[in-house]
Order: structure tokens, then sequence, then C-alpha cells
């Protein structure tokens, strides 16, 4: 019995670090495409707009599936539906090793897309299974997963497809992906905490159907043309089908999304500041590999190949590792609120940095690195926030809403960027290149969003959790296993 009992209390210690290895598989999978899009038309005999869609699927599967699967957490058990994520994160990777056909790696591709669901299943699980005083701490570091994976990904798979075939990459992320899933059914356990009902499939298509419009468009319009018929028809059928969707979701005895809770100053305004945030944290990276791997002739560029500039973001990678739990003491002693507002402000201040000096790399590295410190407080912030705001019994689903605004607001960054590079370009050997000044138009941009996200972090309505009436208990349809919380922490003060 006693060795029962250290078994299962060392699996219950490696559940922080599992789920945490999970929302890095994730950001690794999101990442390692990138180095390939150059040379996939060559190697799948497709072109270069049906290449793109490698990219564009995951973006729209994992917007789609991220509030879906964040309900049917909820519903159905966050453990059950993370492992399901994981497996059909681990199956696309499969897939991709297996075929060059670009219609099955794109299909591949947004079944990895379900894996952008990790992240909050595993925040919500955390907020359940842990005492009130490894919250905080471990949530933080759940939310830096996105920074660390996103560093780690792209020298690794520029490594990868360097030195060999580009399927060993694909064979690498499914043992990786096979790995966390194993890991994770081993070391989790499945969250006593529930809502039951029925699953509102009429509400989870409408959102499907308008998130695909949407994204749709943004993410192709640059390609398309912003006043084509398709770009403008699809933006038209946004707001149609969104406009249903709300109607149907107020009417819905449960809905998918709650959305008089989500209308609270104190979840709405963490929901507009995670796409601001998304918005201007993005662009850190995306035009930073594009800047360093510009040619030397451009006065500016450095030339350098996509695994120096894999290792260019690597530093900030690290650093929000080890500052995770510095985002954590600061939301315990003044509350995340706070702690959103600081790294808004410590994001604008990196691009500031960029604006000053974009020449020097040692200098671009800096800057990256202070805008991946600003994100880091951030996106430790955010789930805190969501927390500590809605009811225990709905803390996935409200938090798959928080990762959609961010995945919505970088695919807005994407196209905003895109737009000021391709209208400050100049020839260097013939070919069109952006300029300086279109990146520091790029980075000015980002610097005035975060600026934006810092006075929405400061309209939030102080912490009621320490003032006001605790939340209620919602329904639970297992028995708490022992020790694992007190009935007032599972309230989520």
């Amino acid at each position: 019995m006693t060795a029962v009992r250290e078994v299962r209390g060392f699996r219950d210690r490696l559940a922080v670090p599992v789920l945490a290895f999970g929302g890095i598989l994730m950001a690794v999978m999101q990442t390692v495409v990138v180095p390939l899009l150059p040379d996939l038309p060559r190697l799948t005999g497709a072109s270069a707009g049906a290449v793109s869609w490698m990219v564009t699927a995951t973006l729209l599967s994992g917007a789609v599936l991220t509030p879906v699967l964040g309900r049917a957490g909820d519903m159905y058990g966050k453990r059950r539906v993370l492992l399901s994520a994981l497996a059909l994160m681990t199956v696309g990777s499969v897939m991709c090793a297996l075929t060059s056909d670009i219609r099955v790696l794109i299909a591949a591709r947004a079944l990895q897309g379900a894996a952008a669901a990790v992240v909050p299943l595993s925040i919500s699980i955390l907020r359940d299974e842990l005492p009130p005083e490894r919250t905080g701490s471990a949530v933080a570091l759940m939310s830096s997963t996105v920074g660390i994976g996103a560093a780690l990904g792209l020298p690794l798979a520029a490594l990868i497809v360097q030195y060999a075939n580009w399927h060993v990459m694909f064979w690498a992320t499914s043992a990786l992906g096979a790995a966390g899933l194993a890991l994770a059914w081993w070391a989790v356990r499945e969250s006593p905490v529930r809502e039951p009902g029925r699953f509102d499939t009429v509400g989870a298509l409408g959102l499907a159907a308008g998130l695909v419009c949407l994204l749709l468009a943004v993410s192709q319009g640059g390609q398309w043309g912003w006043g084509s018929p398709r770009v403008l028809g699809l933006f038209a059928a946004c707001v149609v089908v969104l406009a249903l969707w709300w109607v149907q979701q107020r009417r819905a005895e449960r809905p998918l999304v709650d959305l008089k809770l989500a209308a609270r100053p104190r979840v709405a305004l963490p929901h507009l500041t995670a796409l601001l945030t998304g918005f201007s944290f993005y662009a850190n990276s995306l035009v930073t590999a594009q800047l360093v791997q510009a040619p030397k002739e451009t006065g500016y560029g450095l030339g350098l190949s996509i695994v120096a500039t894999g290792l260019c973001l690597l530093p900030g990678g690290v650093t929000m590792l080890l500052l995770s739990s510095v985002s954590a003491r600061i939301s315990a002693a003044r509350g995340p609120r706070v702690t959103l507002a600081i790294g808004a402000a410590v994001i604008a201040l990196g691009y500031a940095v960029r604006i000053v000096d974009s020449r020097d790399l040692w200098v671009i590295i800096l800057g990256a690195t202070v805008i991946s410190t600003g994100t880091t407080f951030a996106y430790s912030a955010l789930p805190t926030l969501i927390l500590r705001a809605v009811p225990a019994g709905q803390t996935a689903s409200a938090n798959g809403v928080n990762v959609l605004m961010r995945t919505i607001g970088q695919a807005m960054c994407s196209a905003a960027v895109a737009a000021v590079l391709v209208h400050h370009t100049s020839l260097v050997g013939g070919a069109p290149v952006p300029t300086l000044h279109g990146y520091l138009l790029a980075f000015a941009m980002a610097g005035t969003v975060a600026l934006v996200a810092c006075a929405a972090a400061l309209s939030i309505p102080g912490d009621a959790a320490r003032r006001g009436p605790r939340l209620p208990v919602p329904s639970r349809t297992a028995p708490e296993r022992d020790g694992t919380r007190e009935d007032e922490a599972l309230e989520g003060a």
C-alpha cells in the first residue's frame, strides 16, 4: 500500500511538467513547418498557394476547435478531451511523415490544429487539481509554453531539414507527440469538476462557420486582394453568421459560449486584451525572422540562415521559461491585472528598442528578448484573470475563448504586417524586398497595439475574488480524490 501511494504521489508531482510538455509540443507542431515552406512546392509538386494552406489549415482548425474542445472538456472530462487533442496532433504528424501529397498534408495539418486546445484544457485541469498556493506558478508556466515551444521549434526543424530528409522532421514530432500522449495518460488524472448538459451542436457549427469566414478572409486577403469579391463576401458572411450565432447562443438553454458571462467586464476585457497582446506578440517573431534573413545588399539585412534565425529567437524562449515563476509572484502580490499591464508595457518597450536600432544583431536579440519577457507576464496573467472571473465548471471553455482571441490577434497581425511590408519595398538584385522603413513601421504598429493592450488591462475591474462573494460550486460527477483541494479552493476564489 505504501509503494502504491508513493507511485501515486510521484505521478501527481509529474502532472505539471507533463502538461507543460504538452503545451510545448503544441507550439512546436505549429512552427516546425515554417522552414519547409520555401521548398515544399518543389518537394510536393504543388503551387505556392496550395502549400500556404499547410499553415492556414492549422490556424483555422485550431481556432474552431479550441472553444469547442474547451466546452467538451467542461462537460465530458478535461483529461479525456486533452488526450484526444494530443492523439489527433500525433496522428496528423504521422500522416505528414508518410506522404508527399499536398492534399493529405493539408488534412494532416488540420488535424494538428486540435492541439491548440491543449493549453486551455491543461490550465483548467491545474485549477481543478492543484492547491491554491501552487496554481499561480503552474498556470504561469503553462502559459509560457507557447513561446518556449515556438522558440524551440524553428531551429529544431531547420536543423533536421538541413541535414536530413524532410519527412524525418515529422517522424521526430510523431515520436515526441506519442511520448507526450503516453505521459499525459499516465500522469494526469481526470478532473472531477464537470458542467453536465447537452452539447450545443448548432452553436458549435455556427461558431465554426463564422470563424472560418473571418480567418480565411484575414489570412488570404493579401493574396486574393482585400477588395476582391471572395474576401468581401467572406467578411459579409462572417458578420451574418456570427450575428445569427449570437442570437442562437442567447436563446440556447446550454450555450457553447455563455455570452452573458463573456459580456461582463471582468471577462470581456481580458478577452480583448488577449486579442491585442496576440497581435503585438506575433509581430516579434514574424518580422524578426524576415529582417535578419534579408540580404546584406539591403544595407540592413544580415543574410542569416533559417537555423541562425531560430537561434536569434531562442533567448526569448529561455527567458519565458525562467520568468514564468516571477510573473506568478507579481500576480500573487499585486494581482494579475497589474501583471498584464506590466507585460503589455514591456512589449511596447521592446519594440521601442527595435525602432532605435534594427541593424546590430545583439540589439535585435535584446529587443526580441524584451518582447518575450513582456509576453511572459501578459500570457501568464490572462488565464489567471479568467480563472478568477468564471465558475469552475466553465474554465476550459472560457480559457478556450481567450486562446481563440489570441489566435485571431495573431492572424490580424500577420495580415497587417504583410500589408505594411508590401507597400514599402525596394528592388534588390531585381527582386522586391521590404525596406527598413517598412519594418520600423511594423514595429511601431505592434508597439502601439501593446500600449492599447496596457490601457485595456488597466481598465479591468479589480479582483473581486479578494473582496466580493465567492462563485458558486459547480456540480461534480465524480468524487474528489483525497488531499486534492478543499471545497473553498474549488470554488475558485
